[in-house]
Protein backbone atom coordinates (compact mmCIF):
# COMPACT_ATOMS: atom_id res chain seq x y z
CA UNK A 1 0.00 0.00 0.00
CA UNK A 2 1.55 3.38 -0.57
CA UNK A 3 1.30 6.47 1.65
CA UNK A 4 2.06 10.55 0.72
CA UNK A 5 3.15 12.17 3.88
CA UNK A 6 2.77 15.62 4.08
CA UNK A 7 4.51 16.82 6.97
CA UNK A 8 7.17 19.73 7.00
CA UNK A 9 8.59 19.02 10.23
CA UNK A 10 11.49 16.48 8.66
CA UNK A 11 12.97 14.98 11.59
CA UNK A 12 8.77 13.95 12.54
CA UNK A 13 8.55 13.31 8.44
CA UNK A 14 11.78 10.54 8.99
CA UNK A 15 10.41 8.80 12.13
CA UNK A 16 7.23 8.16 10.37
CA UNK A 17 8.69 7.04 7.00
CA UNK A 18 10.54 4.40 9.12
CA UNK A 19 7.88 3.45 11.32
CA UNK A 20 5.44 3.05 8.13
CA UNK A 21 8.18 1.44 5.78
CA UNK A 22 8.43 -0.83 8.81
CA UNK A 23 5.19 -2.08 8.87
CA UNK A 24 5.24 -2.79 4.89
CA UNK A 25 4.00 0.68 3.40
CA UNK A 26 5.42 2.58 0.91
CA UNK A 27 6.28 6.01 1.67
CA UNK A 28 6.73 9.17 -0.68
CA UNK A 29 7.53 12.14 2.50
CA UNK A 30 6.91 15.75 0.96
CA UNK A 31 7.12 18.90 2.99
CA UNK A 32 4.28 21.94 1.49
CA UNK A 33 1.33 21.75 0.66
CA UNK A 34 2.15 22.66 -3.19
CA UNK A 35 4.04 19.67 -3.64
CA UNK A 36 1.38 17.48 -1.55
CA UNK A 37 -0.92 18.45 -4.14
CA UNK A 38 1.02 17.98 -7.17
CA UNK A 39 1.55 14.22 -5.69
CA UNK A 40 -2.01 13.37 -5.15
CA UNK A 41 -3.35 14.71 -8.58
CA UNK A 42 -0.40 12.75 -10.44
CA UNK A 43 0.40 9.83 -8.34
CA UNK A 44 -1.46 6.45 -7.27
CA UNK A 45 -2.02 6.67 -3.16
CA UNK A 46 -3.95 4.15 -1.23
CA UNK A 47 -4.37 6.99 1.49
CA UNK A 48 -2.26 10.31 2.25
CA UNK A 49 -1.43 11.82 5.76
CA UNK A 50 -1.33 15.74 5.59
CA UNK A 51 -0.32 18.06 8.15
CA UNK A 52 -2.39 21.20 8.29
CA UNK A 53 0.25 23.82 9.07
CA UNK A 54 2.65 23.62 5.98
CA UNK A 55 4.32 26.26 3.75
CA UNK A 56 2.65 27.27 0.25
CA UNK A 57 -0.46 25.59 1.17
CA UNK A 58 -2.30 24.64 3.90
CA UNK A 59 -3.55 21.06 4.79
CA UNK A 60 -7.05 22.65 4.77
CA UNK A 61 -6.65 23.75 1.23
CA UNK A 62 -5.18 20.80 -0.43
CA UNK A 63 -8.02 18.59 0.73
CA UNK A 64 -10.39 21.00 0.17
CA UNK A 65 -9.27 21.39 -3.93
CA UNK A 66 -8.62 17.47 -3.66
CA UNK A 67 -12.37 16.86 -3.25
CA UNK A 68 -13.33 19.61 -5.31
CA UNK A 69 -11.43 17.42 -8.45
CA UNK A 70 -13.60 14.34 -7.33
CA UNK A 71 -10.22 13.02 -6.03
CA UNK A 72 -11.52 10.02 -2.96
CA UNK A 73 -8.04 9.16 -1.46
CA UNK A 74 -8.53 8.69 1.77
CA UNK A 75 -6.83 11.54 4.33
CA UNK A 76 -5.88 11.12 7.76
CA UNK A 77 -5.21 14.85 9.05
CA UNK A 78 -2.26 15.78 11.12
CA UNK A 79 -2.33 18.75 13.42
CA UNK A 80 -1.02 20.41 16.54
CA UNK A 81 -3.97 22.14 16.36
CA UNK A 82 -6.84 20.10 19.21
CA UNK A 83 -9.76 23.02 18.61
CA UNK A 84 -13.13 21.05 18.02
CA UNK A 85 -13.87 23.90 15.73
CA UNK A 86 -10.59 22.63 13.75
CA UNK A 87 -11.75 19.01 13.44
CA UNK A 88 -15.26 19.91 12.47
CA UNK A 89 -13.34 21.91 9.63
CA UNK A 90 -10.77 18.99 8.56
CA UNK A 91 -14.09 16.95 8.29
CA UNK A 92 -16.55 18.60 7.10
CA UNK A 93 -13.89 19.79 4.24
CA UNK A 94 -13.63 15.88 3.23
CA UNK A 95 -11.09 14.27 5.49
CA UNK A 96 -11.63 10.75 6.77
CA UNK A 97 -9.74 11.02 9.84
CA UNK A 98 -8.39 13.66 12.16
CA UNK A 99 -5.16 13.00 14.38
CA UNK A 100 -3.88 15.47 16.69
CA UNK A 101 -0.28 15.89 18.00
CA UNK A 102 1.28 14.27 20.20
CA UNK A 103 0.42 11.27 19.48
CA UNK A 104 1.34 7.11 19.52
CA UNK A 105 2.49 5.87 16.56
CA UNK A 106 -0.03 2.39 17.59
CA UNK A 107 -2.95 5.07 17.00
CA UNK A 108 -1.88 6.09 13.70
CA UNK A 109 -1.03 2.87 12.38
CA UNK A 110 -4.57 1.83 13.66
CA UNK A 111 -6.49 4.50 12.20
CA UNK A 112 -4.51 4.40 8.49
CA UNK A 113 -5.98 0.35 8.87
CA UNK A 114 -9.17 1.63 9.60
CA UNK A 115 -9.68 4.15 7.32
CA UNK A 116 -8.25 2.13 4.29
CA UNK A 117 -10.16 -1.37 5.40
CA UNK A 118 -12.91 -0.54 3.13
CA UNK A 119 -10.79 -0.46 0.24
CA UNK A 120 -9.55 -4.13 0.68
CA UNK A 121 -12.14 -7.18 0.95
CA UNK A 122 -13.82 -7.53 3.71
CA UNK A 123 -11.66 -10.77 3.97
CA UNK A 124 -7.95 -10.17 4.35
CA UNK A 125 -7.63 -13.15 2.07
CA UNK A 126 -6.83 -12.98 -1.93
CA UNK A 127 -6.41 -16.66 -3.74
CA UNK A 128 -5.83 -18.25 -7.05
CA UNK A 129 -5.32 -21.53 -8.03
CA UNK A 130 -3.93 -23.47 -4.99
CA UNK A 131 -2.07 -20.09 -3.56
CA UNK A 132 -3.51 -17.42 -1.12
CA UNK A 133 -2.28 -14.06 0.11
CA UNK A 134 -2.64 -13.59 3.35
CA UNK A 135 -3.14 -9.37 3.80
CA UNK A 136 -3.11 -9.35 7.46
CA UNK A 137 0.14 -10.99 8.26
CA UNK A 138 2.13 -10.52 4.64
CA UNK A 139 2.54 -14.09 3.65
CA UNK A 140 1.84 -16.10 1.08
CA UNK A 141 0.83 -19.59 1.25
CA UNK A 142 0.35 -23.01 -0.51
CA UNK A 143 -0.35 -26.34 0.59
CA UNK A 144 3.22 -27.34 1.44
CA UNK A 145 4.39 -24.24 2.30
CA UNK A 146 4.06 -20.31 3.67
CA UNK A 147 6.63 -17.37 3.03
CA UNK A 148 6.54 -14.31 4.80
CA UNK A 149 7.06 -11.36 2.10
CA UNK A 150 9.10 -8.40 2.34
CA UNK A 151 7.95 -4.83 1.51
CA UNK A 152 7.52 -4.67 -2.30
CA UNK A 153 7.20 -8.30 -2.92
CA UNK A 154 3.99 -8.10 -0.87
CA UNK A 155 2.82 -5.01 -2.92
CA UNK A 156 3.90 -7.07 -6.25
CA UNK A 157 1.79 -10.05 -5.50
CA UNK A 158 -1.03 -8.51 -4.06
CA UNK A 159 -1.52 -6.28 -7.52
CA UNK A 160 -1.09 -9.48 -9.55
CA UNK A 161 -3.50 -11.75 -7.25
CA UNK A 162 -6.01 -8.32 -7.34
CA UNK A 163 -5.80 -8.57 -10.68
CA UNK A 164 -6.02 -12.57 -11.76
CA UNK A 165 -5.24 -12.93 -15.53
CA UNK A 166 -4.87 -9.04 -16.27
CA UNK A 167 -1.75 -7.66 -17.68
CA UNK A 168 -0.10 -4.92 -15.80
CA UNK A 169 2.05 -2.83 -17.14
CA UNK A 170 6.22 -2.41 -15.80
CA UNK A 171 5.58 1.04 -15.85
CA UNK A 172 2.40 0.18 -13.68
CA UNK A 173 4.27 -1.10 -11.31
CA UNK A 174 6.63 1.68 -10.47
CA UNK A 175 4.34 4.46 -10.45
CA UNK A 176 2.19 1.98 -7.89
CA UNK A 177 5.24 1.12 -5.77
CA UNK A 178 8.29 2.72 -6.06
CA UNK A 179 6.70 6.28 -7.29
CA UNK A 180 6.37 8.09 -10.42
CA UNK A 181 9.19 10.08 -9.71
CA UNK A 182 11.40 7.43 -8.32
CA UNK A 183 15.35 7.42 -9.69
CA UNK A 184 14.66 3.62 -9.40
CA UNK A 185 15.98 1.48 -12.70
CA UNK A 186 12.98 0.36 -14.21
CA UNK A 187 14.64 -3.03 -14.19
CA UNK A 188 13.64 -3.44 -10.25
CA UNK A 189 10.76 -4.71 -11.17
CA UNK A 190 12.12 -7.60 -13.39
CA UNK A 191 14.45 -8.07 -9.99
CA UNK A 192 10.99 -8.90 -7.49
CA UNK A 193 8.98 -11.01 -10.50
CA UNK A 194 12.01 -13.27 -9.99
CA UNK A 195 12.06 -12.94 -6.43
CA UNK A 196 8.60 -13.78 -6.52
CA UNK A 197 8.28 -17.01 -9.21
CA UNK A 198 11.39 -18.70 -6.98
CA UNK A 199 8.69 -18.52 -4.09
CA UNK A 200 5.79 -19.74 -6.35
CA UNK A 201 8.12 -22.79 -7.60
CA UNK A 202 9.05 -23.71 -4.13
CA UNK A 203 5.50 -23.37 -3.04
CA UNK A 204 4.69 -25.73 -5.78
CA UNK A 205 2.30 -23.42 -6.73
CA UNK A 206 -0.48 -24.34 -9.54
CA UNK A 207 0.19 -20.52 -10.86
CA UNK A 208 2.49 -18.13 -12.27
CA UNK A 209 3.91 -15.05 -13.47
CA UNK A 210 4.02 -14.84 -17.48
CA UNK A 211 5.94 -11.85 -19.17
CA UNK A 212 4.17 -10.44 -21.82
CA UNK A 213 7.56 -9.03 -23.77
CA UNK A 214 7.43 -4.77 -23.70
CA UNK A 215 3.76 -5.37 -22.19
CA UNK A 216 4.20 -6.24 -18.73
CA UNK A 217 3.21 -9.56 -16.33
CA UNK A 218 0.54 -11.47 -15.49
CA UNK A 219 -0.86 -13.73 -13.20
CA UNK A 220 -1.93 -17.25 -15.04
CA UNK A 221 -3.04 -20.58 -14.44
Amino acid sequence: MRLLLAEDERSLSRALVMILEKNNYTVDAVYNGEDALEYLQTGSYDAAILDIMMPKMDGITVLKRLRTQGNPVPIIMLTAKAEIDDKVLGLDSGANDYLTKPFDTKELLARIRAMTRTQKAADSRLTFGNVTLNRATFEISSPTGTFRLANKEFQMMEMLMSNPQQLISTERFMEKIWGYDSDTEINVVWVYISYLRKKLTALDADIQIKATRNAGYSLEK
